[in-house]
């Protein structure tokens, strides 16, 4: 008898069927060849089945009959392909063993356990593992095939995360709609995602700037010219920084202190999944979805780099002879044969530890070219096809070198410092063309990106670092002269919204914060979702309505901020928490390692689902007003509007977006009209006129009430005080009954600070508040 290879797509079967049968028969649904009969999956083809196949009586959202926590859950069917299911259990009948060929990964392995499980297939099963599908690698993967026995943990986990997703998604999707009579989604990995989106808007809100004057001091001993900055605690007083500029200036100074030291900077991490969406979202604006969708295809189509959805940024020994293989086939391609040229394949060895670190590769190494040669890509294909390419070439290259000279400069008593980063050889950076400031993933080895101090989140001010390529040369012994100095007036500035980008760095840490690469290494168990899911996550919290973007900033809709208030206000604030979605996560991972076990998991959770329900049951339903949607027809483009509460995953993407979120039919939630629907005006707050309960919105040329039909006149128009009002203005003008300090200029173009005040709330009237 024959062996039935399952592949997860038709292009990844037709791909292995082409090395190991390359004579075989193409029977539209699969291909047979003398030993070996390939098919495909087309994705998931099996779910768990919705709550109503346990009970009719589920049909009907009813609060009552919550929590729904089944002994054993049921597999249905993808009703859209249940044909190829028929295929596959016909082809097996035929067969006396099975090769898995669905991805290497959690999601893979689950989608071909759900077919055996549920087709009740009983043959010995191998297990195809590898990690891009170029002839040879797939070749050799046939050749090292491994019993599936060894992958029994990773069914485990993969079962466990989408029972677990299962249970949150349904159950806590039904109770809070149910509760509060609008359609909510809620999600083991979505809604903790909302609470960061949430939780950094409440900041930017609430963040007073301050205003502050840092003092410079320009220095010169004979040919060498710098800029110093002055040390010491905070200037908020504007004639204390002129008063020190001024005592400084023309004076002569010494240098107190004057240290050089030479450093390195290595090239940039290989690209794991969530780095290479990072950077194509900052360059590019690429979406995480659609950085994913086009790796995907250059793996998958193409063929032209490695499996894209893992989460390690390193190779394994046997890689490193593939690596230079792969080197030499980039030097026929006309846009990378000069960087070919200069490369060096001393630099990529077994023991460098930024290449080659085995103890931080498990399911798959870095993102890599392969040995194919691209062919006609597209613009956006040949976008990230570069980005893998030349942070490839990069390790190939030698380390860029500086000196770092840090000047203490002493004038009148007041002391400035300088720190000045001579470039000595641009060494890899020559692949960016010595720019290579913006990437991520830095810190390789002890030297660090260039630039200036303080993340993008960061409220304090930046410490300056010049940097140079001519020649910097200081004698210590000699004086200076301040030949001039400036107080500059600057602000604190709150963090900034999330990017997608930003958002994806955020899920990888559970919200930490996390700048330093080993850290973030450490965290890559603990984050919010994985590689595979978080781009899907950010589409979900799109579709069902909780966020919008804005260009490419991430905003928070008012359902989504509803939603996270409500879900905090029940107590079951974990459901909200980044922490203990990350903490389930590594718990996951641990399954798989064998590390932990997936039935106490599984009881923790049910415990969780539980408490779940006891908490919402006894909190108060929203007012109607929470969600009520302006009747007023100004349309404002929304990104999604999707009425499903959520996805259960018995799609791919659904599942693979780690929500765990439950379905939600229009024929059974209750108040699916008042659902976000796509072109819905945007509300920005509660009306502040008293007794009103309106929402405001905004309209084409101001901010007006959902009541005023009923008689509210209250209105904010955009045009005021000499500024066009901005959505965050309004809502700090309705919530504090001010905004921030901002800039005006007089008629004179003399600049002036105040803020804009909501003088009477009753009619939106505005006036101005000067400093």
């Amino acid at each position: 008898m024959k062996t039935l290879v399952i592949a997860e797509k038709p292009d990844m079967g037709r791909n292995i069927a082409s090395v190991i049968e390359p004579r075989a028969q193409n029977k539209r649904t699969h291909l047979e060849g003398e030993h070996y009969i390939i098919t495909w999956a087309i994705g998931h083809l099996i779910g768990l089945a919705e709550p109503d196949r346990y009970d009719d009586k589920y049909k009907k959202w009813s609060f009552g009959d919550l929590p729904i926590i089944p002994d054993e859950f049921k597999l249905l069917p993808n009703p859209k392909t249940k044909d190829q299911l028929t295929v596959i259990k016909e082809l097996a009948a035929r067969c006396d063993s099975l090769v898995n060929a669905c991805d290497a990964g959690r999601e893979g392995q689950h989608i071909f356990s759900l077919i055996r499980r549920h087709l009740k297939l009983r043959q010995p099963v191998r297990r195809l593992w590898i990690s891009d599908l170029t002839a040879e690698t797939i070749r050799r993967g046939f050749d090292e095939l491994k019993d599936d026995a060894e992958y029994a943990n990773l069914t485990e986990a993969a079962r466990a995360r989408s029972e677990a997703d299962w249970l949150i998604g349904m159950n806590g999707s039904r109770a809070f709609t149910t509760k509060h009579n609008e359609l909510l989604s809620v999600g083991r990995v979505q809604t903790p995602v909302l609470a960061l989106i949430y939780d950094r808007q409440k900041q930017i809100e609430s963040f007073d700037s301050q205003k502050y004057y840092e003092v410079y001091g320009y220095f010169k001993q004979g040919t060498t010219a710098y800029r110093g900055i002055w040390q010491g605690d905070r200037i908020t007083d504007e004639e204390k920084a002129n008063k020190l500029a001024a005592k400084v200036q023309g004076k002569q100074g010494v240098i107190e202190s004057y240290d050089v030291k030479d450093t390195k900077e290595y090239p940039y991490r290989l690209y794991d999944l969530t780095l290479l969406q990072r950077e194509a979202n900052g360059k590019y604006g690429f979406s995480a979805k659609k950085t994913l969708d086009v790796a995907q295809a250059l793996y998958e189509k193409h063929k032209v780099i490695s499996y894209p959805r893992t989460n390690s940024n390193y190779v394994n020994e046997q890689n490193i002879p593939e690596m230079h293989k792969v080197l030499d086939s980039l030097r026929g391609n006309g846009d990378y044969t000069e960087l070919v040229n200069g490369a060096e394949k001393r630099f990529v060895h077994k023991n460098n530890k930024a290449v080659c670190n085995p103890a931080k590769v498990e399911d798959h190494h870095a993102i890599m070219p392969t040995l194919k040669r691209a062919g006609a890509l597209s613009a956006d294909e040949q976008k990230i096809y570069d980005l893998v390419v030349r942070r490839f070439l990069a390790h190939f290259y030698p380390a860029a070198e500086y000196k770092v000279h840090t000047v203490m400069t002493l004038v009148e008593e007041e002391r400035f410092k300088t720190t000045i980063k001579q470039l000595l050889s641009l060494g890899w950076k020559v692949i960016y063309g010595g720019d290579a400031g913006n990437g991520v993933g830095s810190g390789a080895g002890p030297g660090k990106k260039g630039g200036r101090k303080g993340g993008a989140d960061s409220q304090e001010p930046e410490e300056e670092e010049e940097e140079t390529d001519g020649v910097f040369e200081l004698n210590a012994a000699e004086p200076v002269l301040c030949e001039r100095s400036e107080a500059k007036a600057k602000e604190t500035q709150p963090p900034k919204p999330y990017t997608e980008g930003t958002l994806l760095k955020a899920m990888e840490s559970a919200g930490k914060q996390i700048e330093d690469e080993e850290l973030r290494d450490v965290m890559k168990d603990s984050g919010l979702g994985t590689p595979a899911t978080r781009a899907a996550t950010i589409e979900r919290l799109k579709n069902v309505g909780y966020i919008d973007m804005q260009g490419k900033r991430i905003v928070i809709t008012p359902k989504g901020r509803t939603a996270v208030e409500l879900i905090r206000g029940a107590g079951v604030e974990l459901l909200t928490s980044p922490e203990m979605t990350g903490r389930w996560e590594q718990r996951l991972n641990e399954i798989a390692r064998g590390q932990a076990s997936a039935e106490q998991f599984m009881n923790n959770v049910k415990r969780f689902t539980v408490q779940i329900i006891d908490k919402v049951r006894v909190q108060r339903p929203a007012v109607k007003t929470a969600f009520a949607q302006p009747e007023k027809p100004a349309r404002a483009k929304r990104s999604g509007g999707s009425r499903a509460a959520s996805g259960s995953g018995s799609g791919r993407g659904a599942a693979k977006g780690g929500s765990g979120a439950a379905t939600a039919s229009a024929s059974r939630a209750p108040q699916e009209k008042t659902a976000a629907a796509p072109g819905a005006p945007a509300v920005v707050g509660s009306c502040p006129r008293p007794g009103c309960g309106g929402q405001i919105f905004m309209g084409r040329k101001g901010y007006g009430c959902s009541h005023y039909k009923t008689g509210c006149s209250f209105v904010i128009w955009k045009e005021n005080q000499g500024r066009t009002l901005t959505d965050s203005m309004v809502r700090s003008l309705l919530e504090k009954g001010r905004t921030s300090k901002l800039k005006f200029k007089h008629a004179s173009g003399e600049p002036y600070d105040a803020r804009i005040i909501l003088a009477n709330p009753a009619t939106g009237e505005l006036s101005l508040e000067r400093e």
